[in-house]
């Protein structure tokens, strides 16, 4: 039975695909990737393609007509893993900026009792590589403004390197899910913490890309920031189907 799904969403990341598959596939424990591609003109699907030629068992690809969003990638995905009967599913960037050898870790925690496990940023002070000192500042406060305005314990709440269990993503409602750019991260963690789910963080050394480009913008901040005063007042549920324990 499939066990660890790697979910990584790409757009034009054709220097990087390869070789990050490459290096997930050398890890022990059998990790399998799902890459979502969102149309990308530098040809990263084909790359893909050509690779699951390789790894057919374990390379898969999703893809989609053009940019649709970050959240609506992940949920897709998070779609297909439950279809397929994957028992853990790993969000990770295609860039390096988060490193492979981490993925046992995250994948460990959730073995070990937790529910979502966070490649986290911020738990022990400020691990971050090769970035401005701006985007730091703005990264490490917009996530202490996210904590305190949610009254959430976690560190790192924009963190994209989070591994979930089966169940958590059997019981978040995808259709309730609003925000879908990097929102979309701290909706997932903020709905796991209300539905009662274990969330531990795994201290990470995060690295900033060193091929490609980033799709970081203002607007992503923007849509993060007047999302979570929305979420702040609404109320999470799980979905109806699932048992009733887990509020």
């Amino acid at each position: 039975m499939p066990e660890k799904l790697v979910i990584i969403p790409t757009y034009n990341e054709k220097e990087n695909i390869e070789k990050i598959t490459r290096v997930i596939f050398a890890l022990p424990g059998g990790f399998h990737i799902l890459a979502v591609d969102d149309n990308s003109p530098d040809g990263t699907a084909n790359i893909i393609k050509k690779l699951q030629q390789e790894f057919p068992d374990r390379l898969f690809l999703i893809e989609r007509k053009g940019k649709l969003g970050l959240g609506t990638a992940y949920i897709t995905a998070f779609k297909w893993g439950i279809e397929h009967n994957y028992q853990y599913v790993i969000e990770m960037d295609a860039d390096f900026s988060h490193n492979p050898d981490d993925l046992p870790k995250l994948y460990n925690a959730c073995r070990n009792g937790a529910d979502v496990s966070i490649g986290s940023r911020y738990c022990n002070g400020v691990s971050v590589i090769n970035w401005p000192i701006g985007r730091v500042v703005m990264s490490y406060f917009a996530s202490t403004y996210v904590r305190r305005m949610l009254h959430i314990h976690i560190f790192d709440c924009t963190a994209g390197f989070v591994c979930y269990s089966k169940k958590v993503l059997e019981t978040i409602d995808f259709n309730k899910v609003r925000m879908h750019g990097y929102g979309f991260q701290i909706e997932m963690k903020y709905t796991a913490s209300k539905l009662g789910f274990k969330i531990a963080e795994v201290p990470i050394i995060f690295v900033d890309r060193k091929e490609g480009t980033s799709k970081m913008s203002s607007g992503i901040f923007g849509e993060a920031f007047w999302g979570v005063i929305k979420l702040k007042f609404r109320k999470i549920r799980a979905k109806t189907h699932v048992h009733a324990s887990v509020n």
